[in-house]
C-alpha cells in the first residue's frame, strides 16, 4: 500500500458525525467546527453530503470557500446526480476538492437494499468513479459494509475502481461488526490479492457498535492503512465513529509501537471537543478518554501519592498535551472593556461578526454582574446562543419557581414569540418538571424528555450550570443544552433550545 509519512486524518464530524441522533448543526455552527478542524490541522474535512438537502449543499460550498489549508471532501452515491451536486458544491475548494463516492458491496446489502447482482455492483462502482473523475482529480471510493463483504468480491471491486481512477480506497466497517484480528486479516488479504493498492492510499472508516472503532483503526494502521476516518468525540451514526482524539493520542503516546503519527496539533483537541459538544448538544461523558472531565483526575490516595512523587507513575500524557491547561484562563469581569473582550475571543480562536459581538458582549456583562469572574468555558456557553443559525422561535424571558419539601413545586414562565410575550404556570414533581410543563402549555408543542443531565461548567459556588437534554418530538429525537447560574433556568433553556432545534429540523425537512 502507498505509505505517506504520516497517518492521514479524514475528519467526518460534519457529515457522519452530524448523523448522530439529535446532533444536527446549522450553517454557522458547521463553519465554527470547520475552522477548529483547520486549527487542529486535520488533512481532510468531509463537509457533508451535498445531494442530501439544500442545507447540506450550502454547508459544503461554504466550508469549501472559507477553509484554505485542508482538503475538502463531499460524499456522493455512485449516481450521476449526486456526483454533479457534489462537484458543484466543492468548486470553491479548487484543487483541494475530493469527491467521495460509495456503493454497498456486502451480500446482505446487495440482496435486500440494492437488489443488484455482483456484476451490476462493479459496473455501477466503476461508472461512479469514472464520472467523478471528470470533475475532480482526487476521487475516493468506499465499498459500503466492506467488512461483511466476501473478501474475493471485495478485492474484485477494489481492483476495478482503482482501474477507473480512484486515488483513495476506503475500507469501511459500516456497522461496527468486525474485530481487530479479523480486520487485519481482511486488509492483509486485500494487500496480497490487489497489487494495484501500491499506487493508492488506503483509508478505513470504523464504527463503534462494539466499542472497537479505535482498536480496529489502529489494527488497520499496523497493516499499512494510512488514512483514518474519524470524528470529534466519536459522534456519529448509532454508537458513533472512531474517536479522533483517542486515535491521535494513541499514535502519539505509543509511537514506540506504531512508529507513525498524525499531523494533528494535539493542543487543540480539548477545545475542539468542547466546541463540538456545545454546538451539537451532545454531552461528553466524564470518563471519556483524552477529553473527559475525569481524564486527568486522580482521586485514589495511592494514585495521588504517586503523582506527587513523579507524574508518570499514573499519567501517560500531560493535560497540556491535549489542550487542557488549568490556571491560565484570563479572568474577565464586569469592568472588562469591549475591546479587551473582543481580543480575548480572537485568542480563543472564535470569529464573530460585529453584530454578534455586541450581543455576546451584552450577555457577558449581564453574566459578569452575577459572577465574580468569568472564565473561558463561561464564554463558550454564551457563544452557543449567538453563533447558532437555528432561529429562536421561542425565547424564555422570565422564570419563577416555588419549591420545597412542604409545598407543591410550581413554575411560572414567560416566553416570547414574534415579539409577543405569553405567561403560564404549572406544577410538577419538582421545579424542573413544573417549568417544562409550563413551557409545553405556552407553546402547545408536546415533547417527551428522554434524558437529562446537569453539570457545572466552571468552578466555584457561582459556576454556570449546564443542562443537557434529549427530547423526543414525534419522530425527532433532539439533543440540546442550556446554561445559567440557576439550574432550573438552565434546564428550561435547554428544553426550549431543543424545541427550537426541532422546529428548524422540521422546516429543513420540508425544504428537502
Amino acid at each position: 500500500m502507498k505509505k505517506p509519512d504520516h497517518v492521514i486524518i479524514f475528519d467526518t464530524t460534519l457529515r457522519d458525525g452530524e448523523q448522530c441522533p439529535g446532533a444536527s448543526m446549522g450553517l454557522h455552527e458547521k463553519l465554527q467546527v470547520a475552522r477548529q478542524l483547520e486549527k487542529l490541522n486535520v488533512d481532510i474535512i468531509e463537509a457533508g453530503f451535498p445531494a442530501a438537502s439544500p442545507g447540506d449543499f450550502e454547508a459544503v460550498k461554504k466550508v469549501a470557500s472559507e477553509i484554505k489549508k485542508c482538503r475538502i471532501a463531499g460524499l456522493a452515491r455512485c449516481v450521476k446526480g449526486d456526483i454533479e451536486k457534489c462537484a458543484e458544491a466543492l468548486k470553491p475548494a479548487g484543487d483541494r476538492a475530493r469527491i467521495h463516492v460509495f456503493l454497498a458491496t456486502s451480500a446482505i446489502h446487495r440482496e435486500f437494499k440494492l437488489k443488484k447482482a455482483k456484476d451490476e455492483i462493479i459496473r455501477q462502482a466503476v461508472e461512479g468513479v469514472a464520472y467523478a473523475k471528470k470533475f475532480c482529480k482526487d476521487v475516493q471510493f468506499s465499498p459500503e459494509d466492506a467488512s461483511r463483504t466476501e473478501p474475493e468480491f471485495l478485492a474484485e471491486v477494489v481492483r476495478a475502481v482503482i482501474a477507473a481512477g480512484a486515488t483513495t480506497v476506503n475500507i469501511p466497517d459500516t456497522v461496527g461488526f468486525t474485530v481487530p484480528q479479523e480486520f487485519r486479516k481482511l486488509l492483509t488479504y486485500l494487500h496480497e490479492h490487489v497489487p494495484e493498492l501500491e499506487g493508492v492510499v488506503v483509508h478505513v472508516h470504523c464504527h463503534n457498535d462494539l466499542g472497537l472503532a479505535v482498536a480496529n483503526s489502529l489494527a488497520a494502521i499496523e497493516c499499512g492503512a494510512r488514512g483514518v476516518e474519524c470524528t470529534i468525540n466519536g459522534i456519529g451514526e448509532r454508537a458513533g465513529n472512531c474517536s479522533l482524539e483517542e486515535l491521535v493520542m494513541a499514535l502519539k503516546v505509543r509511537n514506540d509501537h506504531y512508529g507513525i503519527q498524525s499531523r494533528v496539533r494535539t493542543q487543540e483537541l480539548f477545545p475542539a471537543s468542547r466546541l463540538v459538544s456545545q454546538l451539537t448538544g451532545m454531552m461528553v461523558q466524564r470518563n471519556k478518554a483524552i477529553v473527559g472531565a475525569n481524564a486527568f483526575a486522580h482521586e485514589s490516595g495511592i494514585h495521588q501519592d504517586g503523582m506527587l512523587k513523579h507524574r508518570e507513575t499514573y499519567e501517560i500524557m500531560r493535560p497540556e498535551d491535549v489542550g487542557v491547561v488549568t490556571g491560565t484562563d484570563l479572568v474577565l469581569g464586569k469592568h472588562s472593556g469591549r475591546a479587551g473582550f473582543s481580543a480575548h475571543l480572537r485568542r480563543m480562536g472564535i470569529q464573530v461578526s460585529p453584530e454578534q459581538l455586541q450581543g455576546i458582549y451584552d450577555a457577558f456583562i449581564a453574566l459578569a454582574d452575577k459572577k465574580k469572574v468569568v472564565y473561558d468555558d463561561d464564554i463558550i456557553e454564551l457563544l452557543r446562543e449567538f453563533i447558532s443559525d437555528i432561529p429562536k422561535v421561542y425565547a424564555i424571558k422570565r422564570l419563577q419557581v416555588s419549591a420545597g419539601n412542604q409545598t407543591i413545586p410550581t413554575a411560572t414562565v414567560q416566553i416570547e414569540k414574534d415579539g409577543k410575550t405569553t405567561q403560564d404556570s404549572a406544577t410538577g414533581a419538582g421545579p424542573v418538571e413544573a417549568a417544562l410543563k409550563a413551557i409545553e402549555r405556552i407553546t402547545g408543542v408536546k415533547g417527551e424528555l428522554k434524558s437529562f443531565a446537569m453539570q457545572a461548567v466552571t468552578h466555584g459556588e457561582d459556576a454556570l450550570g449546564e443542562a443537557s437534554v434529549q427530547v423526543r418530538f414525534g419522530d425527532d429525537l433532539v439533543a440540546a443544552k442550556g446554561s445559567d447560574i440557576d439550574i432550573v433556568m438552565a434546564s428550561a433553556k435547554a428544553y426550549v433550545n431543543a424545541l427550537n432545534r426541532h422546529l428548524f429540523i422540521a422546516k429543513e425537512a420540508r425544504k428537502a
